[in-house]
């Protein structure tokens, strides 16, 4: 025993004589060592005090009763980003803050395609908190992020988690899809819809939206949509009232298996396969084409015609995800946009087309 005491102490004096050089050296030159070691618990408690005063609860009564959810504010006029489905059909909005003052929210505008709002209140520019957006480009899985909302009416509720996958797509209040849509573990219920999911500097990263549950109580899969795309639309809100989007005007789908064989292309190959292009629509006045397949008398594909969509404006498509998220995020109504397009899984073409409006 005496003999296996020393095998355990011997590396633990070699550390500490090890630790002492480092700290040595650090000081040397000129660099100071952290005096402490903080939990992380203790940096979530700082983020949310710093947080928490930016971040809001909302009531409000429509026709068929009441609601509550999230929200926070973007700017000292008052203005404060919400879900869609918080306040759509709302008449009357009453906003909470953490310091008690409870005050009349207008809308602004609601933007159903990304089930986003913003909502005013009227309050000296002293009084509110404006919570700054982070860049959602530079998000990673597994980064830290926290939730901060008002889960089942009970208000300021801080919850911690991961994100557990980027470039999701959910459904907006629309036929149309949202892109780039964050995941989450961090817990996420009803009532923290509209409330911000933030990293640990205290920025928003995404808007808490939706969330995948037979019981509607978190299960680990929470969906945000990106900070990038809620500042876009807030700023339309405010401006005109109003988000308007480039519509392309075809359907499609991955890249599959089928296809990369069907026309003996690498089993990486990525993109959109043009399914059908809309009468009337932008993409029918372009130059693609819609997929053609040529079967046998026994079902058989023996030929398929096609063109994919590997990339807009030199930005490379993965699926139809990243096309969804290129036309929210970067384009507007009757810009003019170039598509590369692999055709029949040979000709390498560029092609023109001017995006419309939905």
């Amino acid at each position: 025993m005496k003999q296996l005491r020393h095998r355990l102490i011997a590396p633990m004096t070699i550390g500490a004589i090890i630790a002492l050089l480092i700290l040595a050296a650090l000081s040397a030159a000129g660099i100071q060592a952290v005096d402490h070691i903080s939990h992380p618990s203790d940096v979530f408690t700082v983020v949310y005090r710093n947080a928490s005063p930016s971040v809001v609860a909302i009531s409000v009564e429509t026709e068929a009763g009441g609601g509550n959810g999230s929200g926070f504010v973007i700017d000292r006029d008052g203005h404060i980003v919400t879900n869609a489905h918080v306040v759509d059909g709302a008449q009357e909005i009453v906003v909470n803050f953490i310091n008690g003052a409870k005050v009349r929210g207008t809308i602004v505008g609601i933007d159903k395609a990304s089930d986003l709002a913003v909502v005013k209140v009227d309050l000296p520019a002293a009084q509110l908190s404006p919570i700054t957006f982070a860049d959602s480009q530079d998000l990673g899985i597994g980064q830290t992020v926290l939730a901060i909302g008002s889960p089942f009416g009970q208000g300021w509720t801080l919850t911690s988690g991961i994100i557990s996958a980027l470039d999701r797509r959910i459904r907006g209040l629309t036929e149309f899809s949202i892109g780039g849509v964050i995941q989450t573990d961090a817990s996420i219920n009803p009532g923290n819809s509209g409330g911000p999911l933030i990293n640990l500097d205290g920025e928003v990263i995404g808007v808490n939206s939706q969330i995948i549950s037979d019981a509607r109580s978190s299960a680990g899969v929470g969906f945000a949509i990106p900070s990038n795309l809620a500042r876009r639309v807030a700023r339309s809100l405010i401006e005109s009232g109003e988000m308007r989007y480039s519509l392309i005007g075809l359907t499609g789908f991955d890249v599959s298996l089928t296809v990369t064989e069907l026309l003996r292309l690498p089993n990486n190959f990525r993109g959109v396969v043009v399914r059908e292009i809309l009468d009337d629509g932008p993409a029918a006045a372009s130059d693609l084409r819609e997929i053609a397949e040529m079967r046998t008398l026994d079902n058989e594909f023996i030929d398929m015609r096609v063109d994919i969509i590997t990339a807009v404006d030199g930005v490379p498509i993965n699926g139809m995800n990243d096309l969804i998220t290129y036309l929210a995020r970067k384009t507007h109504p009757h810009q003019v946009i170039t598509l590369s397009v692999l055709r029949n899984g040979i000709e390498e073409l560029k092609l023109p087309l001017t995006l419309g409006s939905r």
